[in-house]
């Protein structure tokens, strides 16, 4: 019989309750004890959930993140936080976010907050962790406290569970070293500590932990791949059994490596590393089970179930009980419940399936296995009829669109002149001073934004009524810019609900849900918007917004757009054709936008490439063909203009030193990046790469409610213009402002445009 499991569940509830009662607790406005009963509440039902499978994930829920919760888990808590006292909670919202609830900071003496942990994104998802911190003393300690609490939940609910925790060498891969020391020293000191975890476990009569690798699906040097062979050797006289967990990828040349650590187990993701199933069948011991990854975890189309099970049948013959399967990765990556999407077009829908569906098509696998496809054959033919309507759907191929691809050539993505020309050009029409002040793009998105949004959206109030309170949103902007003394003002992106969301809306090709979120970070969580169709553009999408805002203002006003490589990445996308096809359609639905702004007067545009990293394969072998589409897709959108025209991007929250040239050759006229989280580490490329036009690295963090003061961010700008030519040196903050208050982002900012003052008459 094959083994049903599940790497892990959405955590945020189905209507977001675990965001509500987040920002609620924050907030002070309920008790910890709220918090908790809303958290053991919504494990309490993604179990139930999970009910039909074989083995259902304990552990996989978290309250910010599950990297964290590792950190927590082994002791490892930065210095910074370990004076506070109180309720460890607290001092993990505060590596989190720089701040707990107001009573708890209060308590413990952290009223004016703590540097938050460093973020970046988790392998190549748009899920954000917190960065493990290490230096050459960094001890471990094992509070395990959290994980038994949730075993003995799951025990109590008559759960079949096994816990799941991440591995010591990916967690330590995922760590950074503070003091530049090496991370795998550290093994030593961390591998008595998940002994001592496993040993706990098994007393509380665990059988298996899903210990999660998925460093194995990079390319590793020979002292990584050593340290996985010292490290299982290490862990394997320990009670439990270990199921090995790679996914995200495949594992090509570490197969052997992974196939012979001492473990009981190995799961690997056949949705995207279906070459490495045979070979490891072929060369299994007898005593491991294999669990596959049948049902793609990171995108929400139905499995192709007839194809599935053409090459499972024969491995299902081949391993009997020793085959298990399961969804390809955690189903973190995907919202929780078609069914609950009462909108969204019938045809559309029949197309996808969510969390829970997923799970659906897991137990229709495992029961065609184990009791033959007759058994489920009216719905193995129901799958099949809605996989055969998206294939030929009329709906989704667009011969227009297909021409304008054919007519893509190299001189699409040239600028008129390169940088050093169009430079002084920009400069005499901007006339800006040193270090120029700008923001990212967005503004505190206010409960009376929100309520109009709603209003408008339940049919409440009309159109003109609904674009006069935008724009008198706008206007609010605008004036509170012109107070603070702004050189490059931004329209507050008022009227948008997402960056990506509010532009899939307006393009041909997009299909939107009413409750697909996924969790970003946090309590952040995004709607991705469902990329079905060959994408083109009907209408302008921004022009008559920012076109308004420039009207209330002499200073330039700068366009914001989503560039095309971000909405193929924060979109669910479509797996029929290549993703680079995909993106060329949405460059040049972009272009055409640019276009329309510099037409209307624009003299600045943004273009946010917030995704570009995190589209990297995760083998460094493959980057340069993505790197390549992807820039030049990027160049498609925004190359267009003349060379008095500024072009911008935006990039966050991810390792940038190792992408830069391909940076550079996107020819933006300024780039604006994450470096505060960072203290200014991710400049370190500049030391050795000369980067050709501006910059402006991020000074103030967003994420955090912590107010940056004016002296720190001089100090942060002088390490930037030790790198970085004055002249080519912006300062703003490091990503939008939209989840701030007001109250917040003026004195931020207040500091900011008063640093600027400072080095404009301290730099030379």
């Amino acid at each position: 019989m094959v083994t049903t499991h599940n790497l892990g569940f959405p955590r945020i509830g189905a209507q977001r309750e675990l965001k509500s009662a987040l920002e609620s607790y924050w907030k002070g406005r309920s008790s910890r004890a709220e918090l908790e009963v809303l958290g053991a509440e919504l494990r309490r039902r993604h179990w139930a959930e999970q009910a039909a499978l074989d083995f259902a994930p304990v552990g996989d829920f978290a309250f910010y993140d599950q990297v964290l919760d590792m950190s927590f888990t082994l002791g490892n808590l930065p210095e910074r936080v370990l004076g506070f006292h109180g309720d460890a909670l607290d001092n993990y919202f505060r590596v989190a976010r720089g701040r707990s609830a107001p009573v708890a900071d209060e308590q413990a003496g952290c009223c004016g907050g703590v540097a938050a942990g460093e973020m970046t994104k988790w392998f190549d998802t748009n899920y954000h962790y917190i960065v493990p911190e290490f230096t050459a003393t960094t001890t471990f300690k094992l509070d395990a406290s959290r994980l038994l609490e949730q075993w003995a939940e799951a025990q109590a609910q008559g759960v079949a569970a096994k816990p799941v925790i991440i591995g010591p060498v990916t967690y330590l891969a995922l760590g950074k070293a503070k003091d530049g020391s090496g991370k795998l020293a550290l093994l030593e000191r961390l591998l008595p500590v998940y002994a001592e975890l496993l040993e706990t476990l098994a007393a509380q009569g665990v059988e298996w932990v899903q210990i999660d690798e998925p460093l194995l699906v990079t390319e590793l040097d020979a002292d990584w791949r050593h340290a996985y062979d010292h490290a299982y050797h290490a862990l394997k006289s320990c009670r439990v059994k270990l199921l090995l967990a790679t996914y995200f990828g495949q594992l090509l040349e570490n197969r052997h490596l992974a196939l012979n650590l001492p473990v009981a187990g190995l799961h690997i993701d056949a949705s995207q590393g279906r070459e490495d199933i045979w070979p490891l069948v072929d060369t299994l011991p007898p005593h491991k089970v294999l669990s596959l990854g049948v049902v793609n975890g990171r995108n929400i189309w139905k499995t192709d179930l007839g194809a599935a099970l053409d090459w499972l049948e024969p491995l299902a013959e081949r391993l009997g009980a020793r085959l298990w399967i399961a969804p390809s990765c955690s189903l973190l990556h995907v919202p929780v419940d078609l069914d609950s999407e009462e909108n969204l077009d019938r045809e559309i829908k029949s197309w996808l399936a969510f969390a829970k569906q997923k799970l659906g098509e897991l137990a229709l696998l495992a029961t065609a296995l184990n009791q033959g496809r007759a058994a489920v054959r009216a719905e193995l033919d129901a799958h099949r009829a809605a996989i055969e309507s998206r294939r030929h759907s009329p709906r989704v191929h667009n011969p227009k669109v297909k021409a304008a691809l054919a007519g893509i050539d190299a001189g699409l993505g040239q600028r008129q002149s390169p940088y050093a020309q169009r430079a002084p050009k920009q400069a005499a029409r901007l006339k800006l001073p040193k270090f120029p002040t700008t923001t990212i793009g967005s503004f505190p998105q206010t409960a009376e934004i929100r309520w109009a949004r709603r209003q408008f959206k339940a049919g409440e109030i009309d159109a003109v009524t609904y674009q006069a309170a935008m724009r008198a949103e706008i206007a609010r902007s605008v004036r509170e810019q012109e107070a603070l003394g702004l050189d490059v003002f931004v329209h507050g992106e008022a009227e948008r609900n997402d960056m990506v969301e509010y532009f899939g809306e307006q393009l041909d090709g997009y299909a939107f849900s009413q409750f697909g979120w996924v969790q970003s970070y946090g309590s952040r969580c995004v709607k991705p918007p469902i990329l079905f169709g060959d994408i083109s553009r009907p209408k302008a999408m921004t022009v008559e917004w920012i076109a308004y805002a420039q009207s209330l203002t002499h200073k330039p006003m700068k366009g914001m757009l989503t560039g095309p490589v971000t909405l193929l990445n924060w979109s669910f996308v479509r797996d029929d054709q290549p993703r680079s096809v995909s993106c060329q359609q949405l460059a040049l639905a972009i272009r055409e936008e640019v276009l329309d702004l510099e037409r209307a007067g624009l003299r600045v545009i943004q273009i946010d490439e917030a995704a570009l990293r995190e589209g990297l394969p995760l083998r460094r072998s493959q980057w340069q063909a993505y790197l390549d589409w992807a820039v030049a897709s990027f160049r498609i959108a925004a190359n267009g203009v003349r060379d008095e025209t500024q072009i911008h991007t935006h990039m966050c929250y991810s390792e940038f030193n190792d992408i830069i040239a391909s940076i550079a050759a996107m020819d933006a006229d300024a780039i604006t990046i994450e470096t505060s989280r960072s203290d200014m580490e991710l400049l370190d490329a500049f030391d050795s790469f000369n980067y050709p036009n501006e910059i402006g690295p991020g000074v103030y963090d967003i994420h955090s409610p912590n107010i940056p003061t004016q002296e720190h961010i001089v100090a942060l700008m002088k390490k930037a213009a030790e790198r970085i030519p004055a002249e080519r040196l912006w300062v703003n903050p490091d990503c939008g402002l939209k989840t701030r208050q007001w109250s917040e982002v003026i004195p931020a900012l207040t500091h900011m445009v008063a640093a600027a003052k400072t080095l404009r008459a301290t730099v030379d």
